[in-house]
């Protein structure tokens, strides 16, 4: 305890002391500050930005970073949140193709249910980059841009067979699993890259799931809710953790869902803490990092992947060929889609404030009051 309070008490030094050294930086907001718009002119060429939802942290970043960084670029930007219903969603790209979008850049809600208004921006010859998500099942889909996702999820499964220590510790170690939305495409590389380390774990009985929820189908979490991974760990400490039982270790594909087993291990789990993995380093998710109740997230600097993407826009716009760096691994049920994967890192408390806070992703101020 005393040496866990002490790590905590000079976290908050390091983290003071990054903030006296950026008292120039802007004052705090609820996303991560991006680049200043500039004016653009009557005449600018239209991009259309489709985000999901404004319920989760990172896609308020992703579409307000993209926006600053495309009006800084010289383009009009139509950038709408789709609520986190496809209807919504479908609705707003038609309003941009009608209103003269010349490039769609899209992070689709469900990447199978956009098939028929994709129809139309193909015919009327607008290019569509896949944002984060790939969208499935459509020939209008002329590019990708996304993080490297099967190695977020070998970074998470890496993660846990290391802090476990499982080639060399005798076990038995009791592990839990949650992905996300079965809609999502990228649950796929997420978790089928972490059980890409952790199933001879799993097959040799190093690793033992009590709750035997292990298919990538039963553990998928709808819209990453939050609330739904709590209600669904409430259920599985209850039926399977109460009498004691140590749980060891939780492969959460994202901090959303991690966020929700955090929750539930609060209200009625009284073990040895396990270890927790996540992703995007959400505010929300911050002081627990700190605080030891979650081992690690990766971070996906998404002032990057906006800045690629804006590369791809304005290539398009000019009639060159956008930057991709991987033309084997998406395919997206009519061929392989050209992408651009951006590379994840794992962040822990112990490089969370050079990733972070030194890099100006986040402010102290945000840090302190998320």
């Amino acid at each position: 305890m005393k040496k866990t309070l002490a790590l905590v008490l000079a976290l908050v030094m390091v983290f003071a002391l990054a903030a006296c050294g950026q008292s120039a930086a802007p004052a705090a907001t609820t996303e991560t500050a991006a680049p200043a718009a500039a004016p653009v002119a009557e005449d600018a060429e239209l991009v259309g930005v489709a985000m999901p939802t404004k319920d989760l942290q990172r896609w308020n970043q992703d579409g307000e970073n993209m926006k600053a960084m495309l009006e800084a670029a010289g383009y009009a930007v139509d950038l709408q949140f789709g609520a986190n219903d496809i209807a919504t969603q479908v609705s707003q790209i038609e309003n941009m193709i009608a209103n003269g979008c010349k490039v769609l850049v899209i992070a689709s809600i469900d990447g199978d249910s956009l098939g028929t208004v994709l129809a139309q921006a193909k015919e009327a010859g607008i290019p569509v980059i896949a944002y984060d998500r790939l969208i499935m099942n459509s020939d209008a889909v002329s590019y990708y841009a996304t993080f490297d996702n099967w190695l977020v999820g070998t970074t998470q499964g890496e993660f846990i067979r290391d802090a476990l220590d499982l080639d060399n510790a005798e076990g038995p170690f009791n592990i839990e699993f949650i992905t996300g939305d079965p809609g999502d495409n990228n649950i796929n590389f997420f978790f089928d890259g972490a059980m890409s380390i952790l199933q001879p774990y799993l097959d040799s009985g190093k690793l033992v799931c009590p709750s035997g929820q292990v298919e990538k189908a039963v553990v998928a979490t709808a819209n990453w809710a939050t609330d739904a991974a709590q209600a669904r760990f409430e259920n599985i400490l209850s039926s399977n953790y109460a009498d004691g039982t140590q749980l060891d270790a939780v492969l959460a594909s994202n901090d959303s869902t991690a966020l929700g087993v955090e929750n539930a291990l609060e209200s009625s789990y009284t073990g040895k803490w396990p270890v927790i993995t996540g992703q995007d380093c959400d505010i929300a998710i911050m002081k627990n990092l700190i605080d030891g109740k979650q081992a690690m997230s990766v971070f996906k600097d998404t002032r990057t992947l906006a800045a690629k993407v804006v590369e791809m826009v304005d290539a398009l716009m000019k009639g060159a060929e956008p930057p991709v760096n991987d033309t084997e691994t998406y395919d997206n049920g009519t061929g392989v889609i050209p992408s651009f994967l951006c590379e994840p890192v794992a962040c822990t408390v112990d490089n969370s404030q050079e990733l972070l806070i030194a890099s100006g992703y986040y402010t102290m101020d945000q840090i302190e009051n998320g």
